[in-house]
């Protein structure tokens, strides 16, 4: 909640949008106090801005991605409690004097950080630190075996075999990124490392108290692959005797029928084709034993021969030629408490140091040891903090004015020679340039939103060579948009200077000026009397090819063509509908005619003003409405739809909008050579003008009289020139006296 001001705030209007003035540093220190309601904006988004990234970071005190307005007014206040003169950020200067530093309470850890990044840096005499100083904090830490971050690389330790432990538990765990840069490992990798040990150790110790687990002593794990590796076709198998011997006609069912044996051999066939290695085992009967040598499933043979090795002749004997359900049955039983071990296996990720290393790791005191470094490392996190402090205060004096100057007012988005954080660049496209262009993630998302502005928006997808993309909305605020249309090339330029392939791909129309809107109604009644005029003529030569179709195909086929049957008459009623048609079309005319005429009979000037009348009546309402929307123009949903909150209407009047978009002219005092290509001057259209205007003059005088009041005689222009130029108008004539009744 913003608290109740007792700070005399000066605003300032541009565009007509009231703002804010931040000028001294009560001003700046005195924004918590200013009513929310009154700030350019309520948040803005992290990314996507003309602004550093990692100081908009620093000022999301949540990290949620957004900077909002007690973020704001938070990080002003951070700063005040550690300059001298908070006005000294308006400067936007990189270094930061350390003379602007406090020299009390939490200033005076910073400035001593300052004094030893400086000092490691080898720059003890430097009175000033900047933002390079700061930024590369692996540079700062590069030589330091502890800095704060609770994580220990392999130089923290002083003894071989804290190291080598650190390095183990890297290798079987994976690293935490250190300050410097270097892997290193911290307190929940160690607590990781050695759970899995210690689960490891356990799991390998179980088959020394359990006989059954290794049946087959170092042959057991051979044993327990080579079972797997056919145990589902060796039930498969079985499960086909078994329905064999419950009816025999199930015998050739189980079986693959000749169709397929025949598709196989159409192919270059080998033995561990996809197709073979899908039959069975080997052939199914009932109550017959599994062969082990001969009759087994080609592409299965080898799997067959290594479970009889490895499996089969040492539980069951040698000379094993053939396997039966229950022998099947045993040798599983026999081997399933090695699966069940080996399924549970424990801390396999440490299974690579060895059985021995593992339980040296146990037995030893390594896990102390590296505790011991990860707190001596946590110990410095108060320091290497101030450290990071450093880094933001040099940060908030660089660039803390003007996120303050697109944030609690738009001073750099209403000062033509300043760029807002919004602002991505210029767009030069027909013969324009468009200083108000914003970076658009989705532009069917965006233009949702921003159709609100009342701004004539044009959506371009920007290239460079070597594969960047962005997409921009421009905004064209002066000029017209007769040649503003997809497909459209123009040149983008960033903030960087960077040149991009502009296209335009989407428009969003608004009216651009009350002039454009003016002109409007005329040129869309050309363009349909050009599009009408381009239909009927295509119309036209249709139907002159079809003529000259018809007249081939019946030069081709004369001795076919038929006889001419004779034309139908015409019927009464039709001849009526037409007579009735043209009689209405006839009534239409002359009326038209008539008012046509009645406007001639008016006098000059009153023919000239009707005539301005109906250009006004076909042109006002189109103008009203432009201007209506012009008033409504305001940049508020423009940046909403990028995630911004701004804070009332934006507006952007007619004046300030010509200043956002520059249409090409000559340079001052710059004479352009005459065109040798281009139309002579005709001097008809000025005399032309001329000659209306002398009219219009001469017949509004004549028509009020007063050329007659100067030429009547006895007037002193008559008596001095001898003539009259004109007379009034015709006055009815006195009405005739009754003779008077004599006297009686």
């Amino acid at each position: 909640m913003t608290a109740k001001s007792t700070h005399r705030w000066q605003f300032s209007r541009a565009g007509g949008f009231d703002q804010a003035r931040l000028e001294s540093a009560d001003d700046l220190r005195s924004i918590g106090q200013l009513d929310q309601k009154l700030w350019a904006a309520l948040a803005c988004p992290v990314k996507g801005l003309e602004f550093d990234e990692r100081t908009l970071a620093l000022v999301d005190g949540d990290g949620d991605g957004r900077v909002r307005a007690p973020e704001v007014v938070a990080a002003v206040k951070w700063t005040d409690e550690r300059l001298k003169d908070l006005a000294a950020i308006k400067a936007g200067a990189d270094a930061l004097p350390l003379a602007a530093l406090k020299e009390t309470g939490p200033a005076k850890a910073l400035l001593d950080s300052a004094r030893q990044i400086l000092s490691g840096l080898g720059k003890s005499s430097a009175n000033s630190i900047s933002l390079a100083d700061v930024t590369d904090t692996a540079a700062i830490f590069a030589q330091t075996k502890f800095n704060g971050d609770g994580v220990v690389i392999a130089d923290s330790a002083d003894d071989a075999a804290t190291k080598q432990l650190i390095a183990d538990v890297i290798a079987c765990c994976g690293a935490v990124t250190d300050r410097s840069g270097k892997p290193g490992v911290d307190a929940a990798k160690l607590e990781e490392f050695f759970g899995a040990c210690a689960g490891f150790a356990e799991w390998a110790a179980k088959p020394a108290a359990d006989a059954a687990i290794l049946p087959l002593g170092g042959g057991t794990a051979a044993a327990h692959a080579a079972w797997s590796a056919v145990r589902a076709k060796v039930d498969d198998y079985f499960a086909r005797c078994r329905l064999a011997a419950f009816d025999t006609r199930a015998v050739a069912a189980v079986h693959r029928n000749e169709a397929e044996y025949l598709a196989i051999a159409a192919k270059d066939m080998t033995i561990s084709m996809q197709e073979i290695a899908g039959f069975p085992l080997a052939s199914a009967e009932a109550g017959k034993p599994l062969p082990l040598g001969d009759g087994v499933n080609p592409a299965w043979a080898d799997a067959v021969a290594a479970l009889r090795t490895a499996a089969v002749e040492p539980v069951l004997g040698k000379g094993k030629s053939t396997l039966t359900l229950e022998e099947w049955n045993a040798l599983g039983a026999k081997l399933a408490p090695y699966g069940a071990w080996s399924g549970a296996k424990a801390g396999a990720a440490v299974e690579k140091l060895g059985l021995e290393r593992v339980r040296a790791v146990l037995a030893g005191g390594g896990k102390q040891a590296v505790l011991a470094l990860i707190d001596k490392d946590k110990a410095l996190a108060a320091e290497v903090a101030a450290i990071t402090d450093v880094e933001r205060l040099v940060r908030y004096h660089r660039d803390l004015y003007r996120l303050l100057e697109n944030f609690v007012n738009f001073e750099d988005f209403y000062n033509p020679q300043r760029w807002a954080t919004f602002q991505a660049g210029t767009l030069y496209l027909d013969a324009r340039s468009a200083d108000l262009c914003v970076r658009v993630d989705d532009a069917g998302k965006h233009a949702a939103l921003a159709g609100m502005a009342k701004t004539y928006l044009a959506y371009c997808d920007c290239t460079r060579p070597g594969g960047e993309k962005l997409t921009i909305a421009a905004a064209f605020t002066d000029g017209d948009s007769d040649y503003l249309m997809a497909g459209r090339n123009g040149v983008f330029y960033d903030r960087k200077g960077r040149d991009w392939d502009a296209t335009v791909t989407k428009v969003i129309e608004n009216p651009i000026s009350i002039r454009q809107a003016f002109w409007a109604p005329y040129k869309k009644l050309v363009r349909l009397i050009e599009e009408m005029v381009a239909k009927r003529a295509a119309e036209k030569e249709a139907a002159a090819d079809a003529k000259i179709g018809a007249a081939a195909s019946a030069a081709a086929n004369v001795d076919k063509t038929k006889p001419a049957e004779a034309p139908k008459k015409i019927d009464v009623g039709t001849v009526a509908a037409i007579s009735v048609a043209i009689a209405g079309i006839g009534a239409m005319v002359t009326t038209i005619i008539g008012y046509v005429a009645g406007l001639f009979t008016l006098p000059f000037w009153m023919l000239c003003l009707a005539l301005l009348g109906i250009v006004l009546v076909i042109s006002g309402p189109s103008m009203l409405i432009a201007w209506l929307k012009l008033r409504q123009r305001n940049l508020g949903p423009i940046l909403d739809a990028n995630g911004w909150a701004v804070n009332g209407r934006v507006k952007m009047n007619v004046p300030f909008g010509k200043s956002l978009t520059h249409i090409a002219k000559l340079p001052e005092g710059s004479t352009p050579a005459a065109d040798p290509f281009g139309d002579k001057p005709s001097p008809w259209p000025g005399l032309i003008k001329f000659v209306v205007i002398v009219c219009f003059i001469y017949s509004f005088v004549n028509y009020q009289g007063w050329v007659y009041a100067l030429t009547k005689p006895g007037s002193a222009f008559h008596d001095a020139a001898g003539f009259s130029l004109g007379s009034p108008k015709a006055a009815p004539a006195p009405a005739e006296s009754a003779p008077s009744e004599p006297a009686k």
